[in-house]
């Protein structure tokens, strides 16, 4: 590692990364004006965003940073590719890491993995689910779209919120921050779906201004020092479903999304490995069942 990448690494230790991160959220939620639109402007510059794929291209559009930055997206650009037995990728960004899951250990990067059980929440029940299973892990950086959708239709058990750290998730951190992303303030979710159940951990990072899902609404800032658990009926009038390609939540400021899925439920597609981009609607994987 060169001497600008330790002090970088070093630098996240040091910087107070909670009160960064709200300062920063309080300023993206704001209604300010022109210092808004200046901010959105550098920001589309800084990161080379393709505005003519919003729905609304111009900057002047958006009266906060948070709403430029949930932008959606003109949805004939995302179609739906994957069809019937197919997963589709959840997200814009691009695969950090993905494979089977070694018993309870996820590998993050070379030197580093995590226990799921960890990643989860703590609860040996949840990460039961998925041992010796798949697991993909896929970066949204900056420039990316933020909102995140459904591989396979599902319907919700459980959601967890678990406080944490937050330390940047881009690759020079994945492969420098040991437990990287069980160690990071997260929101997990886990489905009842086609193949089985499948957990979705959206990570949060530095400077992420907000973790949200469709069906709470803000999760976090604020939630508090402890984790916290809510369970869903999975039947009847109540119950949460979500079909493949439907928004589920979304990141105010860019982070991480972690899938996993149990033991020989899906195969992914064979192109995909780390550094591969992704496009949310595009084929992930092939459920085991329609594969054979």
């Amino acid at each position: 590692m060169s001497t600008s990448d330790k002090i970088k690494i070093a630098a996240q230790y040091a910087t107070p990364k909670h009160l960064l991160s709200r300062l920063v959220g309080r300023f993206a939620a704001a209604r300010a004006g022109i210092f808004t639109q200046l901010f959105i402007k550098w920001f589309i510059k800084q990161y080379g965003i393709d505005m003519s794929e919003a729905i609304e291209e111009h900057p002047s559009a958006y009266k906060t940073f948070n709403a430029f930055f949930t932008r959606r997206l003109k949805p004939e650009l995302r179609p739906l590719i994957a069809a019937e037995g197919e997963l589709a990728h959840p997200v814009d960004g691009a695969v950090s890491q993905l494979g089977q899951i070694n018993e309870d250990r996820v590998f993050q990067a070379k030197g580093h993995d995590y226990s799921l059980q960890e990643l989860l929440g703590g609860e040996a029940q949840d990460a039961s689910q998925f041992i010796d299973g798949d697991f993909a892990t896929i970066y949204l950086a900056p420039k990316d779209y933020h909102r995140i959708h459904m591989p396979c239709d599902g319907v919700l058990k459980k959601m967890t919120y678990i406080p944490g750290d937050l330390f940047s998730v881009n690759p020079l951190t994945a492969a420098n921050v040991p437990n990287l992303f069980a160690r990071n303030e997260r929101v997990v979710a886990i489905f009842d779906t086609e193949v089985g159940p499948m957990a979705m951990v959206l990570v949060g990072a530095t400077i992420v201004a907000s973790i949200g899902t469709v069906w709470s609404g803000t999760v976090t800032p604020p939630r508090g020092g402890r984790v916290q658990s809510w369970s869903y009926p999975t039947s009847g009038p109540e119950a949460i479903r979500l079909n493949k390609g439907e928004e589920m939540g979304h990141f105010k400021l860019g982070s991480t999304v972690v899938l996993a899925f149990a033991k020989d439920a899906i195969t992914f597609e064979e192109s995909l490995k780390p550094r591969s981009v992704t496009r949310m609607g595009q084929i992930m994987a092939v459920c085991k069942e329609a594969n054979s």
